[in-house]
């Protein structure tokens, strides 16, 4: 909806923006193809928006989104969404805990809407700056608060894309409860992996280190590959949600994609031994491989 928008420019509000739509003046190309458009705002700020939306419509061909997100604020980002697609990066971590000293990540997931790429501790996690450093927009739940503190801060990258935090998006729309919380509202369903959260997966990265279990770090993936994946559907739901309440929802609405197959299974009868144990008091630590066989 960037090309519907002119409340990035200077001086245009909600309000006069909601006029030059009621005009007629729906989209950039409106307002510059009328040698005197008739405008709500008339003189010196008829002249610097036209001015700017000049600009606008070279930044866009540039593909220049810190422009735009220099000028809108964040709650409006989702507006210039569909026009960079190509360049964001959906981004999930796992991590030790909380952000202790000693906590670090111990597996993340960026996701491009077509591929699915998983980097792990310890194995190709010196990896992940290359392939961040491919997009332009990043696209995260409660990243401002944790993944994104949590990446600078233990490995050290500046993660200066533009992001999208969608738990602020979501929220504005009523969406609350954590990630799980909106997914559940929005009729997405975890399956097998439905109870596991972010406390299990620090248990399913201790018993990977613990016993050297393939199938906790398997089953730990695929939960970071859920998290991920479905980020996506939920910037679209919201984006689609923000588009109806303007006057283009009509033209302007996204198609929702199924997820891609996820290169990884969660192990069920592994979750649900990790769960009774950490019910019944034991060490979650503990070799599950005997009584898994």
């Amino acid at each position: 909806m960037l090309k519907n928008t002119f409340v990035h420019v200077p001086g245009i509000g909600d309000r006069t923006e909601q006029s030059l739509w009621n005009l007629g003046i729906h989209s950039w190309e409106i307002l510059l193809a009328d040698s005197s458009p008739r405008l709500p705002i008339a003189g010196k700020r008829a002249s610097e928006l036209i001015r700017h939306i000049d600009e606008s419509v070279l930044r866009l061909e540039e593909g220049d989104v810190r422009y735009f997100a220099g000028l809108l604020t964040p709650g409006l980002y989702w507006r210039f969404f569909p026009d960079f697609m190509r360049k964001t990066a959906y981004l999930d971590i796992e991590t030790t805990g909380l952000g202790s000293p000693d906590d670090h990540v111990t597996a993340l997931t960026v996701y491009d809407g077509t591929s699915i790429r998983c980097f792990v501790h310890g194995e190709n996690m010196d990896s992940f700056a290359e392939e961040i450093d491919r997009f332009d927009v990043i696209v995260t739940y409660n990243g401002k608060c944790f993944d994104i503190p949590f990446l600078r801060h233990c490995l050290g990258l500046p993660m200066d894309q533009v992001h999208i935090d969608l738990r602020y998006i979501l929220a504005a729309l009523g969406y609350r409860g954590g990630l799980k919380g909106c997914e559940r509202r929005l009729g997405i369903a975890r399956d097998e992996l439905e109870g596991v959260d972010g406390f299990f997966a620090v248990l399913l990265w201790d018993e990977y280190v613990r016993n050297r279990n393939p199938r906790a770090l398997e089953t730990l993936l695929a939960y970071n590959i859920a998290d991920t994946v479905n980020l996506e559907r939920l910037m679209v739901e919201a984006y689609n949600i923000k588009v109806a309440q303007t006057p283009f929802s009509g033209s302007l609405a996204l198609q929702i994609h199924p997820p891609p197959p996820s290169p990884f299974s969660a192990d069920t009868a592994l979750i649900e031994h990790i769960r009774q144990k950490w019910v019944h008091g034991l060490n979650p630590g503990d070799s599950f491989l005997p009584s898994l066989r």
